[in-house]
């Protein structure tokens, strides 16, 4: 639909949008899609690139702020090579010093050997990585990873200063539409974090290029939904991870209470 090229287009000091899409026709259907792209295909910094994904990072030199993989169905070879340890590697190497990159994992559709494989699969190139969580209709829904090109600790403090400057009004309006009205509430989705997983993650099966494990697994489950069970196991390792966020103590505890179940 182009509403993920769209969500980008708020951020107020955004340069440019590289949107990389193999499909020509997907392009074709924006200008029919504007309730959700908002038109994001005619702002000037939009830049569609008609090409594969992987094909387009193992060749351009260019370096990114944030890399954003958004794929469903990961059934088919083409999705389930952009969740691979070849795959991730090459997203990290394009970053920028304090560079991210994020991860859409789909829980509905999906089951717990596919969803511990792409899991597990990106945080074994990114250690410390992090697992945020939709819960939609109180279970997880879907989840977004996040892995940093340095492990730095995310200032929830400059963040919500950030917020607050009238430039970033249409980032806070695209969050509320969301439900989230701090960046306090938005981080307090973290789910899971890389190091505490790895009991949850000891059966998982690896993602590469030469065997895409993950096609197979994926395949197992079209019209299963089985989210809500996935999710619930995933977070009994569920802790606030220390040295994670920094910022004011009463931001830091409000984190921490949800990130421990609801105990300070």
């Amino acid at each position: 639909s182009g509403g993920a090229s769209w969500s980008f287009s708020r951020y107020a000091h955004l340069e440019r949008i590289d949107a990389v899409e193999i499909d020509p026709s997907v392009f074709h259907a924006a200008p029919h899609l504007d309730d959700s792209n908002h038109g994001v295909w005619r702002d000037p910094r939009f830049h569609l690139i008609l090409e594969d994904a992987r094909s387009y990072l193992a060749s351009t030199d260019a370096q990114y702020d944030v890399i954003s993989t958004d794929c469903t169905d990961l059934r088919y070879k083409s999705n389930a090579n952009l969740y691979t340890v070849d795959y991730f590697t090459l997203a990290r190497q394009r970053l920028r010093p304090g560079g991210v990159v994020t991860v859409f994992v789909q829980l509905y559709e999906s089951n717990l050997a596919a969803v511990k494989s792409e899991v597990s699969t990106f945080l074994s190139v990114f250690k410390n990585g992090m697992v945020f969580a939709n819960e939609y209709q109180g279970g997880g829904y879907d989840v977004v990873l996040l892995g940093q090109k340095e492990d730095t600790p995310i200032d929830i403090d400059a963040i919500e200063a950030r917020l607050a400057r009238p430039e970033y009004a249409p980032m806070r309006q695209s969050l509320a539409e969301i439900g989230f009205y701090s960046a306090t509430e938005l981080f307090s989705t973290i789910a899971a974090h890389g190091p505490e997983l790895a009991p949850w993650m000891a059966d998982a099966q690896i993602n590469y290029d030469k065997n895409l494990r993950l096609q197979y697994l994926a395949g197992m489950s079209l019209n299963h939904y089985d989210q809500g069970p996935i999710y619930a196991d995933m977070i009994k390792y569920r802790k606030f991870p220390e040295g994670v966020f920094t910022g004011s103590p009463e931001r830091i505890a409000r984190i921490r209470t949800t990130a421990n179940g609801g105990r300070p």
